[in-house]
């Protein structure tokens, strides 16, 4: 970051001296200003709920501009990512800055194949859980559990024991993923089949039986893959923070990237596309398209407790770029899978069409987003509605890793500790409990 050429100045009505503040550049984006002694200087916070207007650190991975509805990684617009790159290209770009040449792309491709077996104490620990219990309460136990197998790559401050962390768990996660599907099925485990590609690998584990042979469906395997590069990172959101918070005390990266799943499993972050598919299903039972224009007028009364998911964005203030190349995918699925006459989908159409031409909507900039059109391409597939999360999971851990490398190697990097401003009880005495 460079120093502006102008400087903020705080004041006061009350006669307190006011404060200069140093004012910083990004490359783009707006200027931040640096109010890291402003307690020192004042003896005050500032109070900024939510963090809307608090850059926590300075980042090179992510950039997104929600006016223009832009998504950048390490500069690179997602829609020519998501159009002419994979997943594995992506990991190498988020983890590394670069985007691999064909050697580059072979060598970590391979790297990330050599690890996508688990440990065979995992399925006992597994056992451990209800058969019924969420996917993401076993994601949650599982990731962490990582730390407890491998104990050679554990210590956050050592380069190589951050970059085989790293390569392990983008390794793992898939694996991890159909295991939890897998026995909430009672079916057999599959094991990694390392001739696929990291989507098809996925699918593999996820829908093959010991039985017959699976062949995967290269339009399905396309779809999944670009939901891996669509998920993959998307700057300090609510669980990329809480990975650098919990990395920040020094926790290994396995404990820190279970943190992330922990708060991903919130419907208001990962459970959005999930409680998207759930509210399209409601309005399925309540008769269909014929209910859509009475379902948006409940959501429109502000007396109503009905919510209209998979719209709108804390960033995004114009559509969403990703939720565009999703519906492409969408459509690409359903057609591959004979399913263009999908009630779901068109009652998503007659929905999106609303939203885009109703006032109400178009005045609060409620455009579709991600999670609107990846749940049904996730549904098609075949994956259950409550695996969804945890596939966003499997896709987000590679920008949890970048993100959490890249702190550590900020010399500004301090641990985490918010301030806060204080409502309770003043000081009091305790009284004798004879006397209370």
């Amino acid at each position: 970051m460079k120093l502006a050429d102008n400087k903020a100045t705080l004041s006061f009505s009350n006669g307190t001296p006011s404060v200069d503040l140093p004012v910083y550049h990004g490359n783009v984006g707006p200027d931040v200003v640096d109010i890291r002694k402003l307690y020192a200087q004042t003896g005050m916070f500032t109070y900024d709920p939510g963090f809307l207007s608090t850059a926590s650190c300075q980042s090179a991975i992510t950039y997104i501009d929600g006016d223009k509805g832009e998504l950048l990684y390490r500069g690179y617009p997602i829609e020519q990512l998501a159009t002419n790159c994979d997943f594995m290209e992506t990991c190498h770009l988020l983890l590394y800055g670069n985007l691999p040449d064909a050697a580059g792309k072979a060598d970590f491709t391979k790297r990330v194949t050599q690890h996508t077996m688990v440990n065979e104490q995992m399925q006992f620990f597994l056992r451990g859980f209800r058969r019924d219990a969420h996917p993401m309460a076993i994601m949650t136990g599982l990731v962490g559990a990582l730390s407890a197998f491998y104990h050679d790559s554990t210590d956050i401050n050592n380069p190589e024991h951050r970059e085989i962390s790293a390569i392990r768990l983008i390794a793992k996660m898939p694996t991890l993923v159909a295991m939890a599907y897998k026995y909430s099925m009672g079916q057999p485990y599959m094991y990694p089949k390392n001739n696929l590609s990291y989507a098809g690998n996925f699918m593999h584990m996820m829908f093959a039986t010991p039985c017959e042979e699976y062949v995967v469906n290269p339009v399905i395997e396309r779809a999944l893959d670009r939901i891996f590069v669509l998920h993959a990172d998307h700057e300090q959101n609510a669980s990329t923070s809480t990975v650098r918070l919990c990395g920040s005390s020094g926790t290994n990266p396995f404990a820190a990237i279970a943190a992330g799943v922990a708060c991903l499993w919130g419907p208001a972050h990962g459970g959005a596309n999930e409680a998207c598919l759930n509210m399209l299903e409601d309005i399925q039972r309540m008769g269909g398209i014929s209910k859509v224009g009475e379902f948006m007028n409940q959501v429109k009364d502000k007396n109503s407790s009905v919510k209209l998911m998979g719209f709108g964005h804390r960033v995004y203030k114009n559509y969403d770029p990703r939720a565009k190349l999703m519906q492409e995918t969408c459509k690409e699925v359903l057609a591959a899978l004979g399913l263009e006459n999908d009630p779901l989908f068109k009652l998503a159409m007659a929905l999106e069409k609303i939203a885009l031409e109703d006032d109400y909507f178009v005045q609060r900039k409620l455009y579709p987003n991600v999670d609107f059109y990846s749940g049904i391409v996730q549904r098609a597939i075949g994956i259950p509605v409550s695996l969804f999360t945890a596939i966003f999971a499997l896709a987000r851990t590679v920008g949890w890793i970048a993100q959490l490398n890249e702190m550590i190697g900020d010399p500004e990097y301090k641990i985490g500790r918010p301030r806060q401003l204080f409502t309770g009880a003043v000081k009091r005495d305790v009284v004798p409990i004879g006397q209370r």
